[in-house]
């Protein structure tokens, strides 16, 4: 009887630890961004459009594991000089400009950034130019995509068109401050009184069996770097809407669309801060559309 007891109250000393309070539901790893799967540092924008998203779990990069140290060999004569390693410059683009790799979409994010605007001059001709390069190193920069090489591959082709096509009067914002999720574009804006004074930035919500609900909320808790229970770890500018859903900042790669949260609203550092500074208890969210795959 007493090893029956014994079982009975580890198994429910493990629900009250699952259940938890208060934040995001997040991954164990511990490293407070509400994603599924902690993501590699080296996740960046594949180099071509044929290039498969990163599968969670799936190493990416040479195994952490520390080598063996073995004792070198005594040398016996001069040492043999290592060739010397080179590498090989960007191919020219159409036009000829050499100054950085022209990428598969070109046209279009010309095209998305000329509609956009705020990223420098460019011309829709689908031919690299400094200008261009320019421009394409601005928005990648701002947008979180790495490496910001100035190259129009698939993810700043993916983000400058959920950009371009977000309709910011498709949120009900109405009266005082709003935040706005469009689930579909993942996307999220702000607005007071019918205008828009955070214009539309990336996000990546929650993931298949975590889809972020959608509907009209309020801000019920503010943290500007909230304790989650029951994952133990920490969310940046938190701000609580449904339940333990809220809006925090993500340190891991945005733009990883294979992985995604357990229903939080994940942002880069600029735009988590941003949000919080216009914010407050009482703001209104509106969440609205379907994110693809959930």
């Amino acid at each position: 009887m007493k090893r029956v007891r014994l079982t009975v109250r580890a198994v429910a000393l493990a629900m009250v630890v699952l259940v938890g309070v208060g934040a995001c539901a997040l991954d164990a790893q511990g490293d407070g961004t509400g994603v599924a799967a902690q993501v590699p540092v080296g996740v960046t924008e594949p180099s071509g459009a044929s290039a498969p998203a990163p599968t969670p779990g799936q190493p990416t990069g040479s195994p952490s594991a520390e080598p063996s140290r073995a004792a070198a060999p005594e040398s016996t004569g001069p040492a043999t000089p290592k060739p010397s390693r080179t590498t090989a410059a960007p191919k020219p683009s159409a036009s000829g400009f050499t100054g950085c790799p022209q990428g598969e979409q070109q046209r279009a994010v010309e095209g998305y950034l000329a509609e956009l605007g705020g990223f420098g001059t460019v011309t829709v001709d689908g031919k690299q130019s400094a200008a261009d390069c320019a421009a394409i190193k601005k928005f990648q920069v701002r947008y979180g995509i790495s490496p910001a090489s100035g190259r129009a591959g698939a993810t700043t082709y993916d983000v400058a068109r959920r950009l371009a096509g977000t309709d910011v009067s498709r949120c009900k914002a109405g009266s005082g401050l709003t935040f706005c999720v469009d689930l579909t574009r993942q996307t999220v804006w702000a607005m007071r009184d019918g205008k828009v004074v955070m214009g539309p930035t990336v996000t990546r919500t929650g993931m298949a069996g975590y889809a972020t609900p959608t509907g009209t909320y309020r801000v019920g808790w503010r943290n500007r770097k909230e304790w989650s229970n029951p994952y133990e770890v920490w969310l940046p500018y938190w701000q609580q809407f449904n339940g333990g859903i809220g809006f925090h900042e993500t340190t891991t790669y945005l733009h990883n669309k294979s992985i995604g949260s357990h229903g939080c609203v994940n942002l880069l550092h600029r735009d988590a801060v941003r949000l919080w500074e216009l914010g407050s208890v009482g703001t209104r969210v509106v969440v609205f559309g379907h994110r693809p795959g959930t």
